[in-house]
């Protein structure tokens, strides 16, 4: 078998792998974001969460799929890991952009619903204090 096909099989496998491990723990632990923002509706946060997920899934095995050829035929063995480290350390860069704005959106979803929550001051303010004299 051409080593170029394995590095391939090799790039797919652990690409893979590494998508849907990223994907389940974003998945089990935006769970407790999307149910704090949601106020506890359980059905609504799994429909979010589950949307998310498939989100994640489609933006980067589409960009594992891109990202598949590789640019000079692999002719020996540290071909191959030369061939690999580029191209799964471009893939795990992007699952860490992906992963870091899923958290800066749930973040910013969980802030917002938050805000919406808090209730008004609970004696509302009588009037103004003069500023000091020296101020």
């Amino acid at each position: 078998m051409d080593l170029t096909v394995v590095t391939y099989i090799v790039y797919l496998s652990v690409s893979i792998g590494l998508t849907v491990w990223v994907a389940r723990t974003l998945s089990r632990n935006g769970q407790i974001f999307l149910a704090d923002v949601l106020r506890g509706n359980e059905k609504l946060a799994d429909a979010v969460n589950h949307l998310l997920v498939v989100g994640f899934y489609l933006v980067n095995l589409g960009f594992v799929a891109l990202y598949l050829k590789v640019g000079d035929p692999v002719a020996d063995t540290r071909g191959v890991f030369e061939a690999l480290s580029e191209q799964l350390g471009v893939v795990l860069l992007v699952l860490g952009v992906l992963h870091l704005g899923n958290v800066w959106v749930l973040n910013r979803i969980r802030r917002r619903g938050a805000m919406d929550r808090e209730e008004l001051p609970p004696v509302p303010p009588q009037g103004w204090t003069a500023p000091a004299a020296g101020a």
